[in-house]
């Protein structure tokens, strides 16, 4: 029998892509600074309908348009509920976005460095793309987005630079694509500033998408929206019950629903993200290393006179989980998520003591 991989009649049918690489999960108790999760336990609320929850519920199928999660996230944010599509996590929003918005021969434009998934779902669903890239201080140059294109996706703050920019250059890139369906990921706006949120209504053609990952603490979940103009969303639904109608389970609508209620909890730990941040950049500073202006959850860092790559095996060992990639222009840097307090000690008590022993064995080296 001929395997798949030697029957030119199969393979050339198969569609090939590169697949995103996600960040390591460790099964075992680690410092785990590498996938940009939040330290803290999500809100009480959320154990409280996890204990609570009827288990009954969990042999009927998920109510397919989240209702209590959508109107939740609707009053939260002063929006219509048919401004609001969720689905499980942001990666599945965004996927949806690409196979519902971004169909024109033209191409899509995206910075060449930013998160990996979108050139991964561009070439999944064949889609024409191209990625002006960041200039030599790692921001977008927005002046590169002013070009006939088939639709414009970043995020901001930008990942995996942290770099966040102001509404006011957002709004710039709106006005330079009215023909374009332009989304803006906002994976990490509640460390930054403001939201795009605030322009919803006055441009139709944008979509902001978020996550409950990052400053809502569920990660595991796996639940992301989208807000846009209500026809937009109207869309998105459309390509979503063609796919799959019940993409969201019971526990996330009702656990998602308790986490948006609880708005103190939610600025209290991520005001306390914020502030170990900017602890740690100081930290950082201290030991000669250089970043970008960090607003996000992340510190992206490098060191002018060590690897990166080394570096990231030597505090692995220690195990301490920080993320590395061999890619042009970023291969110097390591991506380093904000833990706790404590975390970011043993992170740069690691740190320290690898600078001090590379140091010294340098010096015995040249004697």
């Amino acid at each position: 029998m001929r395997s798949v991989e030697t029957n030119p009649g199969i393979i050339k049918n198969i569609r090939k892509v590169d697949p995103y690489v996600p960040g390591e999960q460790p099964q075992r108790k680690v410092i785990k600074l590498n996938t940009n999760e939040n330290p803290y336990p999500p809100a009480p609320g959320v154990e409280r309908a996890l204990r609570e929850m009827d288990t009954d519920r969990l042999r009927l199928y998920p109510d397919p348009s989240a209702n209590d999660l959508v109107s939740a996230l609707a009053e939260h944010y002063g929006v219509g509920r048919d401004q609001v599509f969720v689905g499980v996590g942001s990666d599945d929003v965004l996927s949806m976005c690409f196979l519902t918005f971004f169909n024109s021969e033209k191409p899509i434009l995206f910075p060449d460095i930013t998160y990996s998934f979108y050139k991964v779902w561009a070439e999944l669903y064949r889609i024409p793309y191209e990625c002006p890239k960041l200039d030599e201080n790692f921001r977008i140059v927005k002046e590169d987005y002013y070009r006939e294109n088939g639709g414009v996706i970043f995020p901001n703050p930008n990942a995996p630079t942290a770099i966040y920019e102001e509404l006011g250059f957002v709004e710039d890139i709106l006005i330079h694509n009215p023909d374009a369906v332009v989304i803006v990921d906002e994976a990490y706006i509640d460390f930054a500033g403001k939201s795009a949120l605030e322009l919803i209504g006055r441009y139709s053609n944008l979509i902001v998408v978020q996550t409950f990952s990052k400053a809502r603490s569920m990660a595991g979940m796996r639940i992301g929206y989208a807000i846009s103009s209500p026809a937009l969303i109207r869309y998105l639904n459309d390509v979503k019950y063609s796919f799959n109608s019940y993409t969201m389970n019971q526990t996330s609508i009702v656990c998602g629903t308790e986490a948006v209620k609880d708005r103190a909890y939610f600025e209290k730990t991520t005001k306390k993200i914020v502030e170990t941040r900017e602890w740690a950049k100081e930290e950082l500073r201290r030991l000669e290393f250089e970043f970008p202006d960090s607003r996000a959850n992340f510190i992206f860092a490098r060191h002018p006179r060590y690897d990166a790559g080394e570096l990231f095996e030597a505090l692995k060992k220690q195990d301490i989980y920080v993320r590395h990639w061999d890619s042009e222009r970023i291969r110097q840097y390591l991506r380093i998520t904000v833990g706790t307090r404590e975390e970011m000690e043993a992170l740069f008590a690691a740190l320290r003591a690898y600078l001090c022993y590379t140091k010294n064995s340098r010096r015995e080296f040249r004697r």
